[in-house]
């Protein structure tokens, strides 16, 4: 989808209503705005329910201060115009209330954006702007000021979050991964466990991390086989994404082919709306002509080399289970039987191994480690078919989110010894 290419309100709804559906904001919180070609902002309105705004509710203001639209400008207004004005490269602003940045906004502290690389690389260097009251002068410049120091990211005590870039995609991919940010840090503090965030060294080395060097081939036809598994592939990619499982620029997929090519999800496109197109296929060290595919590639390919039985590989980074990656704490699966029967023992990796140690990655998978942890990087979680993989992503997410929501109840009763040799008997 080319979302840069529809029209300022249809941008503006389609985001929020996003925004909402995901738990991001509230009916009556939120605003966001577009400045146009021709200096007029359209913005959303003030008052009208955020999970039911359509195009026709979107309002222009025109560089004369004219207002086009059935109704009045988000109260917050002046703060969106006073950074268009200090900031001619920022051509969208998002601002919301997400719970996990709002909880960091009313302890007066900034999340750790250095907790795995890719959140320090999309946000940027962030901010913290004083208090003021909503809609007034005094938090326009408060929040301007940041701005004027070169952030585009601001957070306001007390208050929610502020966003600002050359586009509302941008906008708002900046804006859900400092969230996602903000709730992986609560919940690795609520595992009692140190938290290691990354230094420069290795925040520098993720930044330098290349697409492979793949030749690239014309596909001379797509077999039904293929076919269905570019549709099974979305359709979980989405579910991913509906999961929370993704965020839209975090999260990969492949699928082994039947014969020993790979399909593998692109770099850089939105996994809300990737269509069975859009992926690419890897075929003898080639890639589909036209196509850019994941950075991942290699540790795919390695896999795949290693492990026949595999079929599928994830790549992900969802909020709870990321929790173990970035503290000294160790996932242990011995929770529930489906815990421990899908997941078995999930061995924690030093950080960069998934992309400078590919080869050495493999290795460590096994029937009885089908998954594997980066530290301050991802989670690797391997299938004999798409839905096991996914399956498996999904009980690992679950289970750490179950460990972690315990904290607050007493000690964890692992499953015994005992009890798992007679897992072991039944199903293995």
């Amino acid at each position: 989808m080319r979302f840069d290419l529809l029209h300022p309100s249809d941008q503006l709804a389609m985001l929020m209503e996003r925004i909402y559906a995901y738990g991001m904001t509230t009916t009556s919180g939120g605003n966001l705005s577009i400045r146009d070609e021709d200096g007029a902002v359209w913005i959303t309105p003030s008052g009208v329910d955020k999970g039911s705004l359509t195009r026709d509710d979107m309002i222009r203001v025109r560089p004369d201060g004219g207002v086009d639209g059935k109704h009045r400008p988000s109260v917050e207004l002046p703060f969106h115009l006073s950074v268009y004005r200090r900031r001619p490269d920022i051509r969208a602003i998002l601002h919301a209330h997400p719970p996990g940045i709002v909880a960091f906004s009313i302890v007066r502290r900034l999340p750790d954006i250095r907790l795995i690389p890719n959140i320090s690389l999309i946000c940027g260097e962030i901010a913290m702007a004083p208090y003021a009251l909503p809609g007034s002068e005094q938090l326009g410049e408060n929040i301007a000021v940041e701005f004027d120091r070169g952030r585009s990211t601001v957070v306001l005590e007390n208050h929610g979050v502020v966003i600002g870039t050359g586009s509302l995609f941008d906008c708002f991919m900046a804006f859900e991964t400092l969230e996602s940010c903000a709730r992986l840090q609560i919940n690795a503090l609520r595992l009692g466990a140190a938290l290691h965030p990354l230094d420069d060294r290795r925040i520098d080395i993720s930044r330098r991390k290349n697409h492979a060097d793949l030749g690239v081939f014309v596909p001379e036809g797509h077999d039904s086989a293929e076919r269905a598994a570019r549709r099974d592939m979305v359709r979980l990619i989405r579910r991913s994404y509906d999961q929370r499982l993704f965020t839209s620029t975090q999260g990969t997929y492949s699928l082994r082919l039947g014969d020993g090519s790979f399909l593998i999800t692109p770099y850089g496109k939105d996994r809300k709306y990737l269509e069975p197109e859009d992926l690419v296929r890897i075929r003898n060290g080639c890639r589909e002509d036209g196509k850019l595919p994941s950075r991942s590639v290699p540790l795919h390919q390695a896999i795949y080399d290693r492990h026949p039985g595999i079929r599928s590989i994830l790549v992900a980074h969802p909020p709870h289970i990321m929790a173990f990656a970035v503290t000294d704490a160790a996932f242990d699966s011995r929770t529930i039987p489906e815990s421990y029967i899908l997941l078995r023992s999930v061995p924690k990796l030093p950080f960069g191994s998934s992309f400078l140690q590919p080869g050495m990655t493999a290795e460590m998978i096994s029937p009885a480690s089908p998954m594997l942890i980066c530290e301050n990087d991802c989670v690797i979680v391997t299938g004999g078919s798409l839905l096991q993989a996914f399956d498996r992503l999904e009980v690992a997410e679950y289970s750490a989110h179950s460990i972690i929501s315990s904290t607050e109840l007493g000690s964890i009763r692992r499953i015994s010894d005992e009890e798992v040799a007679e897992i072991d008997r039944a199903f293995f």
